[in-house]
């Protein structure tokens, strides 16, 4: 079709029913039929209800464009706030150790995941999410909203349960290390309940980066008043304490490092 060629020409590669209809002249049964046959063809794909990207032909056995190519898109067109978090923003920083088979994004309320071809991308809902400071990457369809490594290692603990346990968060955020500032680190623990900066306080130490450690214990001193579980929800041992943290050591981590 002429519309979506033209499109490509021009570096777009996404477009909505209603832009399709503008641009054509077409009815909404003719319009449907059109992108029916385009679908079967694999030129083009539907992340999102009424929402279609241009597969290029490097991209048509995958059967969608990267999520990375789409989502800054689609957000715009849903008016959602986001930005890209945990082991998919680890990753634009080195610090992913496994590739993550879903591309992770926080929005302010739940929103359904998405399954493109064999693209697949996971919503999270997280509060204050317009606090948490982010990167802007350029991607080849536009810019992407992305953590800071900071703020990528405070949700990180937060949503371990996303990120293949503590286990996992442990090993990646000793990858991170280098790339976290400390006083920057106190400052997102602003954006986080409390024992999220005690548990990264904790897994920092573990894997050798006290360093990046002192301006979250100074942190952690002024607010904390109870201790907290190092992994909540888990049934384990609670003789083991970190007073400095605050913490019930109620399991054993062992990072890959």
């Amino acid at each position: 079709m002429d519309y979506i060629d033209g499109l490509a020409a021009r570096g777009r590669y996404h477009f909505t029913v209603a832009e399709l209809q503008e641009a054509s002249g077409l009815s909404a049964p003719a319009a449907r039929n059109a992108l029916k046959r385009l679908a079967a063809r694999n030129r083009i794909a539907s992340p999102a209800r009424g929402f279609y990207v241009i597969l290029p032909p490097e991209y048509r056995a995958v059967g969608c464009l990267p999520a990375e190519q789409f989502i800054p898109a689609l957000m715009e067109r849903e008016g959602r706030p986001y930005y890209v978090g945990l082991l998919t923003a680890a990753q634009y920083y080195g610090a992913a150790h496994h590739r993550p088979q879903t591309f992770q994004v926080f929005v302010e309320k739940n929103r359904r995941p998405i399954a493109c071809g064999r693209v697949r991308v996971a919503f999270v809902a997280r509060k204050r999410l317009r606090d948490v400071p982010i990167l802007s990457f350029n991607s080849p369809r536009g810019a992407l909203r992305v953590s800071t490594p900071e703020a990528t290692a405070i949700d990180l603990v937060g949503y371990s349960e996303h990120a293949g346990g503590l286990d996992q968060v442990a090993t990646v955020i000793a990858e991170l290390a280098d790339d976290l500032d400390a006083t920057l680190l106190a400052e997102v623990a602003e954006t986080a309940p409390l024992p999220w900066a005690q548990r990264l306080g904790y897994l920092l130490e573990l894997g050798g980066a006290v360093d990046k450690t002192q301006p979250l214990r100074h942190f952690v001193a002024a607010r904390s008043r109870d201790y907290a579980l190092l992994s909540p929800g888990t049934k384990g041992p609670t003789e083991q304490r970190s007073p400095q943290w605050k913490l019930v050591i109620n399991v054993d981590i062992e990072p890959e490092l």
